[in-house]
């Protein structure tokens, strides 16, 4: 009898990849939206679309703004090779981490868990809530400034208010996960708009900027070139959203079959693909805008506020800097979202912890607040330019831990299945892998020796 009860521990361990108990990923939503049954295909697609978008989030943040308007600003179109690169990268990160999800049932941090155990997952859990918290920070700096623009608030003041924003989560959890992907989407949809008047407004020349989509050698030749194209393809792939991914997709009642799984695969990666893209064309206009509007005038652009200033009389558009501003407030709010919504699947993941997601809230977000709020007391704004710089730097440190053990789980048969990576698939993964982690380093390195930032 002993020997039995020992063997089915042994086995229900083996088993932990496809276990159905309570320990589901975001067990409140889990399995919560329906997915119609001999239904179209357009019916479908509509029933799985939403976890894209939250994930796109990530993407056009805050801490990408600077970079790419400074990128615009300093080298023209050239750059946008890089944002192209970086996107595809992303594509094909996060569908890899939708399909782990969904193959498997498990979140990263869930999967990660129940490969290296609950002292390395302590670990891991704290390196990741420190990126969720450098996530947060950008957040914080992005919507405090844009309050300052807009309505002339004090940057200590607009630091106080995103504290507000634990009340307008709350509420929106209360009306049920689709509302919140809806206002996510309604927010992208804001951006994408404000951001397309603009670049149109700043009339673009159309051959430069085609042409900066093709590869240049300049941007490894140019030291300060390629400190800005790393800067961009560091801050691109987020190592919260392949967490938030591999959650989100389970929100979706499909059937828990082979047929199923391959059917919701085929789904995210649409949905992934699309919200993507929307994210890419928005990075693009953010540094078509900075070439347009700033490049060869001799104007020194660097940080979100001189573009602010610089874009109403430079465009010869009065609006200008006011939509800036109120995409940038957009910006801000839609990460918040997806923010808190990482942590809590990190912290459930990791060391099985649940919390009530007000608390969650309160914490992540104190813990962004207070260093915004002490440095910019200090420092002002120049120091929170900073802060910005460095929160991106702890998600670089951050990133090869979440990668790498994506593409060993992706690429493992016993825990994907026939989901598994085939071999060309495992080779781009890990030449991927490689590469990010290789201009993580370099960054990284390039900040520390010489204490320059992305500007």
């Amino acid at each position: 009898m002993e020997q039995d009860e020992l063997t089915l521990n042994k086995k229900s361990k083996k088993e932990a990849w496809v276990s159905k108990t309570h320990n589901v990923s975001l067990e409140e939503v889990n399995s919560s939206i329906a997915i119609p049954k001999n239904a179209g295909f357009f019916r479908k697609l509509l029933a799985f679309m939403g976890p894209g978008s939250l994930v796109a989030v990530g993407y056009v943040d805050p801490g990408n703004w600077a970079t790419s308007i400074a990128g615009g600003a300093r080298f023209g179109y050239t750059l946008l090779s890089v944002i192209l690169l970086s996107n595809l990268i992303a594509m094909f990160l996060q569908s890899l981490s939708a399909k782990l999800g969904i193959a498997t049932g498990k979140d990263l941090a869930q999967a990660t868990r129940a490969s290296v155990g609950k002292k390395a997952s302590f670990v891991l859990w704290i390196l990741t809530e420190l990126a969720i918290i450098a996530t947060d920070i950008a957040e914080v700096i992005g919507s405090a400034i844009a309050l300052n623009l807009l309505f002339g608030i004090p940057l200590l003041g607009g630091v106080a208010i995103t504290t507000l924003d634990v009340l307008l989560l709350l509420m929106l959890q209360r009306k049920g996960f689709r509302i919140i992907e809806s206002i996510v989407i309604v927010l992208m949809a804001t951006i994408f708009v404000i951001f397309a008047f603009e670049m149109v407004a700043s009339h673009p020349k159309m051959g430069a900027l085609l042409e900066g989509y093709l590869p240049h050698a300049e941007v490894v030749t140019n030291p300060a070139m390629l400190f800005i194209a790393l800067g961009i393809l560091g801050a691109t792939v987020m190592p919260h959203n392949l967490y938030l991914h591999s959650s989100l997709v389970q929100t979706r009642k499909y059937d828990r079959t082979v047929e199923g799984k391959r059917e919701a695969v085929r789904f995210a990666k649409i949905d992934s693909t699309f919200s993507l893209t929307i994210a890419f064309v928005i990075n693009s206009m953010i540094l078509i805008l900075g070439a347009a509007a700033f490049h060869g005038t001799g104007l020194a652009v660097s940080e979100i506020e001189g573009a602010y200033k610089l874009l109403g009389p430079t465009l010869g558009v009065g609006l200008a800097s006011t939509l800036f501003a109120v995409a940038l407030l957009a910006s801000g709010q839609n990460s918040t979202i997806t923010g808190t919504l990482s942590g809590q699947i990190v912290m459930e993941g990791f060391i099985h912890l649940r919390i009530k997601p007000w608390l969650r809230r309160v914490i992540t977000r104190l813990l962004a607040v207070i260093p915004v709020f002490i440095v910019t007391l200090i420092s002002g704004a120049k120091g929170t330019g900073s802060l910005l710089l460095w929160s991106q730097v702890i998600l670089s440190l951050q990133l090869p831990f979440a990668v790498v053990p994506l593409v060993l789980f992706t690429s493992s048969k016993k825990k994907m299945g026939e989901f598994a990576n085939s071999i060309p698939v495992q080779i781009i993964a890990w030449i991927v892998t490689a590469v990010i982690v290789a201009l993580n380093i370099f960054l990284l390195g390039y900040i520390f020796i010489t204490g320059q930032d992305l500007g």
